[in-house]
């Protein structure tokens, strides 16, 4: 709550002749015997974003507006704190602070970085400037309830400035614990703090906690909080693996969580020659020297819209979290993981899917949880009849009742979804129920012919070449292998380092698939209806052969096996074609309706989504490896007619698929958004897994092992291609096809 000050200055008649007012709050801060970070007697995990002051048209000078919609969004996005990196802010910012419920760490504007080792330091010219910024910022902002903790600044090293600082601030201000960084040795901070661990690096580090400072009343035999000040660093595609550090903030007491680097894209509006709008960065001004696109770290754009790592940081901050209990029974634990506030303005609903179908809905009468408590609760859904190669999923979403100063009524504040432990048994098709098929053995190629459909396999390119569907040609270019990916920031790099080595995939993959000969081809007819071509490629990169193994059946299915074992880790291993570009139309079973990456799919909900290929790709300020849904069960690429290609992952591997209005190629050579053409024909990405994107260390890809497609190990996937007419059922009912088993 915020209460209204008001101090008047009166005459000696007692009449007024100054009033100034302000917003204040009452609220406690301690630091506990187990290092926990207390307000108001509660523990306290900041789940928080570093945020510079930018606009992308005003730059440092930002607006009123934008400052309400960064806050908005933050509150929207289940952030609780931010970070003033690394200066003090505009005042207007902690007013909203303030009213909309933020936790600030209010930075001094003191950064020397690199020379940190020898300025600030203990030089006496230094100690004035130092001290002044720290009492200026402290004077400043001390009345706002929402500044928690004081920072005496960045990267600037260590020295006696920084202890003169701390006893100045202290002078002023006992209520507020003391963070810095730079202080390595915790000489004189009240908070240990971190850059860019690792959350297994983290949980060491925890474990051994030092002693705590007396800074704020904490004994000295007591561990001290431990704060991650920049971590999850989110350049580009990135944020992998962000669901891993709350779970260790979750389990320790002294830790007390961290700050996103960081919350904005600083990029600028520009236009192109030709007139096309984009974000500018480095060097696009003709700046020399430049850091390129480095800073371009946020999860939102620089206009504010978001980034795909936005929804993965909603998901993984949300403050109410259902814990399974008996599924069959429909029993869960609704966890209240609000400091201070019950669910009283929380409706909680729930959905039932079968293969990503609603199939029941359902509210629950309100539920009284206090806060950091747990209810077990009944979601009251029916069993369905269980049909046969059908999955069914539980949904529980929390919604706000009412209006709110950040958000309205029905907005989705957390949610939480489980594969049910019951299936009927997988049942596929008969053999001898297959459509007869011809095999014409030409010399260039297989061409096998069935009722409404006519395919090529190339003999020396080894690959399927053409795909006719009802006199439609689907290929606009061959079904291909495909082990590259458009690099992320993560997979370049931008740290002085052997970047090649220190990456987790080898760059010399790019070319092993144009690179592939063909080694043996052969085919089998099983029966009248079925027919198997089998192909071994040698190729770079890998200890034995690329098989290639293509079922072709009389209906028009194709199931196609790949099998590798790569001698070097690999940033992709999947299969990539075009098509002509009015197949515009992607509607899949799987994670969405977001992008989402193996390290990254925390927050992708298991459903049916549809949209157009122009819709579905995300535009980074710089064009890297985009648009991908995970956990893919099958998808469509289908024109207006509703007529195109079919693709079902056979064998619960489930796929991971992309489709871009441009190639490869052209989303690699691109420096911005303008530089990628409109082509005519769409590219479509069958994968069975990409690398994750990593973001642990500022634009590096390392990579944790469970994230790699790593070298060594056998690897092998089976898709089902075909083509689609709307004659054939809706996709769940041709997905639930499955061809026989051979």
């Amino acid at each position: 709550y915020l209460y209204d000050l008001f101090l008047k200055l009166k005459n000696s008649k007692n009449q007024s002749i100054e009033v100034e007012h302000c917003k204040i709050g009452f609220r406690k801060i301690e630091i506990d015997d187990k290092g926990s970070f207390l307000i108001n007697g509660k523990s306290i995990i900041f789940k928080g974003v570093n945020r510079h002051e930018h606009d992308p048209d005003h730059g440092r000078a930002i607006p009123y507006d934008r400052m309400v919609q960064d806050i908005i969004l933050m509150k929207q996005n289940n952030i609780n704190s931010v970070r003033t990196s690394h200066y003090p802010n505009h005042p207007k910012w902690y007013d909203l602070c303030d009213q909309y419920g933020i936790y600030v760490v209010d930075e001094c504007n003191l950064e020397s970085h690199g020379l940190r080792t020898t300025i600030p330091a203990s030089l006496p010219e230094w100690t004035e400037a130092c001290v002044d910024r720290m009492v200026s910022m402290v004077e400043r902002d001390k009345n706002h309830p929402s500044v928690v903790i004081w920072s005496l600044g960045n990267e600037a090293g260590m020295g006696k400035n920084f202890k003169i600082m701390k006893e100045e601030t202290l002078k002023i201000d006992t209520s507020r614990p003391i963070h810095y960084e730079g202080d390595l040795n915790q000489e004189i901070v009240d908070i240990i703090s971190s850059m860019y661990l690792s959350p297994q690096r983290l949980e060491r580090n925890l474990k051994k906690n030092k002693a705590g400072h007396s800074g704020m009343g904490v004994k000295l035999s007591s561990p001290r909080p431990y704060v991650l000040c920049e971590y999850a660093h989110a350049m580009g595609n990135s944020l992998g693996n962000f669901q891993e550090f709350m779970d260790v903030f979750e389990k320790y007491p002294n830790a007390i969580g961290g700050f996103i680097w960081d919350f904005i894209d600083q990029g600028l509006r520009k236009g192109s020659d030709k007139g096309e709008e984009f974000w500018a960065y480095g060097g696009d001004y003709g700046d020399e020297p430049n850091d390129s696109n480095f800073c371009i770290n946020g999860i939102v754009l620089p206009d504010r819209k978001p980034n795909p790592a936005l929804f993965e940081v909603k998901k993984v901050y949300q403050n109410i979290k259902v814990h399974p209990v008996n599924l069959i029974e429909g029993r869960v634990l609704i966890h209240n993981k609000f400091d201070f506030i019950m669910l009283s303005n929380i409706k909680i609903g729930w959905e039932l899917t079968a293969n990503g179908k609603i199939i029941q809905t359902g509210m629950l009468e309100y539920i009284e949880v206090e806060p950091n408590e747990q209810k077990e609760v009944i979601i009251p859904f029916q069993k369905p009849n269980l049909e046969p190669n059908t999955e069914y999923h539980l949904k529980i979403i929390s919604t706000l009742k009412d209006n709110t100063l950040w958000a309205e009524k029905g907005h989705v504040v957390a949610w939480d979804q489980f594969k049910l432990p019951f299936s009927a048994p997988k049942e596929t098709g008969a053999l001898e129920n297959v459509t007869e098929i011809e095999l014409d053995d030409l010399k260039e190629y297989y061409e096998i012919t069935g009722e409404e459909f006519k395919v090529k396999i190339g003999k020396t390119s080894g690959v399927l070449e053409s795909y006719i569907y009802n006199s439609i040609e689907l290929l606009n270019t061959p079904l291909v292998p495909n082990f590259w990916r458009a690099p992320t920031d993560n997979d370049i790099g931008h740290i002085d380092l052997d970047l090649k080595s220190a990456t987790s995939f080898d760059f010399s993959w790019k070319d092993t698939s144009k690179n592939r000969i063909v080694k043996d081809i052969t085919y089998k007819r099983l029966n009248n209806g079925v027919i198997k071509v089998s192909v071994l490629f040698t190729i770079d990169n890998s200890d034995q052969d690329l098989s290639i193994l293509y079922t072709i059946f009389g209906d028009g299915n194709i199931v196609v096996k790949n099998s590798i074992r790569p001698s070097i880790n690999m940033g992709r291993f999947g299969m990539q074609l075009t098509i002509q570009k009015n197949f515009d139309q992607l509607t899949w079973f799987g994670r969405g309706p977001h992008e989402t990456m193996l390290d990254r799919k925390t927050s992708g909900v298991i459903g049916i989504y549809s949209g157009k290929v122009d819709e579905l790709i995300h535009n980074y300020v710089k064009p890297q490896e985009n648009g991908n849904r995970t956990d893919v069960r099958w998808a469509a690429l289908t024109n207006e007619e509703n007529i195109g290609l079919f693709v079902s992952d056979i064998g619960d591997t489930h796929l991971s698929v992309s489709v871009w209005p441009y190639s490869l190629e052209d989303l690699e050579s691109a420096k911005h958004t303008y530089d990628l053409p409109k082509r005519d024909f769409n590219t479509f990405n069958i994968d069975y897994k990409q690398q994750g994107v990593g973001g642990d260390i500022p634009a590096l890809a390392v990579l944790h092992k469970k994230y790699k497609l790593k070298g060594g190990e056998d690897y092998s996937y089976t898709f089902r291609i075909r083509g689609y007419s709307k004659d054939k059922g809706d996709f769940n009912s041709l997905f639930k096809k499955i061809p026989p088993f051979i």
